[in-house]
Order: C-alpha cells, then sequence, then structure tokens
C-alpha cells in the first residue's frame, strides 16, 4: 500500500493515518468539519489535499449511521481502489451498503477493537492500535485484492486480524463493550447525587468500575443506535440476574435462617460465575491469563518515585506483568499494586524493602 484515503479525522481515523504515514504511506485526509482535517494534518497524520487519481485504500471512520452513504459516495467518485470501514457495528452497515447499490466487491466491513475515553483528532495516537485485535468481516462476495488491502492495513497498525462474521460481531461487542459501557455509566451515575461523605471514601474498585463512564454520550449514541437489539438482549438478561441478586440481598435481612441461607446462596452463586466469566478474559498479550500476585508499595506523589520503583525492580530481574495505583484519599501518597509471577514475590520483596521501600501486606 502506497496511498490511502482517510475519510473522519477523529480518533480512529486519525489514529489510523498517523500509523500509515509513520510506515510510509501517502495518506490524504478528509472530514465535514475542516477544521478537524487541518488539525489531524498538524499532527502529521497527512494531507489534506485531494489526491491525483484513485487511492489504494479508503478507509472510512464515521458514525455508523453514515458509514454506508460515506463509503457509496466515495466509490461513486473513484476515490479509491478498495474501501473498508471502521464502525463498531457491521451488520447494519452492510445491508445499507446492499441497499444503495455498492459494489460489494470492492469494500469490506472492519472493527479495530481500540478506543480511548477522549475523542477527536487531539486524543489519537499512532501506537492506539498495536497489539489489538482488529475484526475483518469479509463475505462470499469480498474481492481478494481488498481482503489483502485490509490486512495490509491491519499489519501497518501492528494488530492482529481477527476474521468473523458481521452478525456474530454485533452480537459479541454488544457482550464486551456496548454493554460494560452502560452498566458502568449506571453505576457511575449513582455517584451523582451521593454525599460527598461517601464520595470521599470511592477507592480503585469503584474507579475501576466507572473509568468508561467518562467517555463521550454523542459518540456511544451514535454506536448504540446501530446495535440497540443486542444489547438490550445482554442488559435483559443483566437485568434479570440483578432482580434475582436484590431479592437474595433481601433474604439475607430475613430472621428466617432458612430464608438467610438461600439469601446466602444466591450471592455465593453470582459471585462464583463471576469468577468463572473473569477466568476467560484474555490475559497478557491475548493469551490464557495468568494467576499474578500482587506486591503493594507505598510511594510518595514525587516525580520519579513510579520510575525508581520499577527500577529497583527491574534491578533484581523482576518483571512486573501489570500495574494499578491506588491513592490515599486526602494525603500525597499512594499504593502501587505491583502484579509479578507468584515465584518472585519473596525476592521482589526483600529487594524492595532492602531499598527503602515500605511495602503493605
Amino acid at each position: 500500500m502506497r496511498t490511502a484515503a482517510v475519510i473522519g479525522t477523529g480518533l480512529i481515523g486519525t489514529s489510523a493515518a498517523l500509523a500509515l504515514t509513520g510506515r510510509g504511506v501517502t495518506v490524504h485526509l478528509q472530514d465535514h468539519d475542516p477544521d478537524a482535517a487541518r488539525t489531524a494534518a498538524a499532527l502529521g497524520a497527512g494531507t489534506t489535499e485531494p489526491p491525483a487519481g484513485p487511492v489504494d485504500l479508503a478507509i472510512v471512520a464515521v458514525p455508523p449511521a453514515h458509514v454506508a452513504r460515506t463509503l457509496a459516495d466515495a466509490q461513486r467518485s473513484g476515490l479509491a481502489r478498495g474501501y473498508l470501514d471502521v464502525a463498531s457495528v457491521k451488520g447494519g452497515p452492510h445491508r445499507e451498503l446492499e441497499a444503495l447499490g455498492v459494489d460489494l466487491t470492492r469494500c469490506i466491513g472492519t472493527h479495530p477493537m481500540a478506543g480511548r475515553e477522549r475523542s477527536g483528532p487531539l486524543a489519537a495516537t499512532a501506537e492506539l492500535f498495536e497489539g489489538r485485535p482488529w475484526v475483518l468481516t469479509p463475505t462470499p462476495a469480498t474481492d481478494t485484492e481488498v481482503l489483502n488491502l485490509a490486512l495490509e492495513l491491519v499489519a501497518l497498525c501492528h494488530a492482529v486480524p481477527v476474521v468473523m462474521d458481521a452478525d456474530a460481531h454485533d452480537r459479541a461487542v454488544a457482550l464486551v463493550s456496548h454493554t460494560p459501557q452502560l452498566v458502568s455509566s449506571l453505576v457511575a451515575a449513582r455517584l451523582e447525587h451521593a454525599e460527598e461523605t461517601a464520595v470521599r471514601l470511592c477507592g480503585q474498585g469503584i474507579r475501576d468500575v466507572t473509568r468508561i463512564a467518562a467517555s463521550e454520550p454523542g459518540m456511544w449514541i451514535d454506536i448504540l443506535s446501530a446495535n440497540p437489539g443486542p444489547v438490550a438482549d445482554v442488559l435483559a438478561r443483566v437485568a434479570a440476574d440483578l432482580g434475582e441478586t436484590v431479592e437474595a440481598l433481601r433474604a439475607l435481612q430475613s430472621r428466617d435462617e432458612d430464608e438467610r441461607r438461600e439469601g446466602a446462596a444466591g450471592i455465593e452463586d453470582v459471585l462464583r460465575r463471576g469468577n468463572a466469566g473473569r477466568v476467560r478474559v484474555p490475559g497478557k498479550h491475548g493469551a490464557a491469563p495468568a494467576a499474578y500476585e500482587t506486591v503493594a508499595v507505598l510511594i510518595g506523589d514525587q516525580p520519579g518515585e513510579l520510575a525508581r520503583v520499577f527500577a529497583d525492580a527491574g534491578a533484581v530481574g523482576v518483571n512486573i506483568e501489570d500495574v494499578r495505583i491506588e491513592h490515599s484519599t486526602g494525603q500525597q501518597a499512594g499504593l502501587v499494586q505491583l502484579m509479578v509471577d507468584p515465584a518472585a514475590v519473596p525476592k521482589l520483596t526483600a529487594a524492595l524493602r532492602e531499598r527503602g521501600w515500605s511495602i503493605r501486606q
């Protein structure tokens, strides 16, 4: 691939453009908002000048509701040899393309499973897709050249290609992406009018659950409007579980020992099923999840402290598999939770204590 056009210079479009230009591809940027395209160009994502002739690949990075019309217009203008979109839903746009009479041999639906809570070109980064799954939904009509162009794009962005049926993809993202967004927002909404004394008790657990609730509502309205049925199906099942959990909790309040026993069993059931589901979430680099142990280190909120604890761990040959930071309420300090191989815990703990770090059990 030598040339590409990116239509839509938001987070995903600009990130793809940055990755391509960084690897020598000439990228032409288009957006209904000229300022967004100029901003992306200023970041080094490409040029706002139109191409002299057809480019190798056109990347349509617009909201799902606008994918079909935008791609159809681009194809009619002869913009590219091949076309793909990066919308987070696939079935609906594909059916709209069929209805518009688009040449389906020259286009393919895709979805990079990457994103951030922020949107727009200023949030973009060339590394956004590195190591992330990038779903491709070819059909029997998809031309081999177009599929190869899509695979080349994925490779240039250092992502991992995953081939799926379009409707199966939409059911999958309803479960692993769209429903978690709504559940996170529902939990965060409970904080809006909570007493200040309660909010001040927020710890890492509530931060983990509500992190994605900071996402842009307008963007999510576009996404959910394109995939409402599968999301509603998953939420209905979550609602059923919630109803049973509420009943179990009420039973725990009962004076009747049998009811309390049934309530405890109900809570245990949902917690165990949660354990079983969590184990299925892929671990590091997409491999099977590994069991790590946590070494909690108290650090001050000063420049260089985090780098120093990492360096001290590295000095004794311990690889940090993951890390979380829990900030102390009202204090200029926090706990850095270092996830490491269980066999490395004694060595790391001893080495950090020897270097003056305070280890919390």
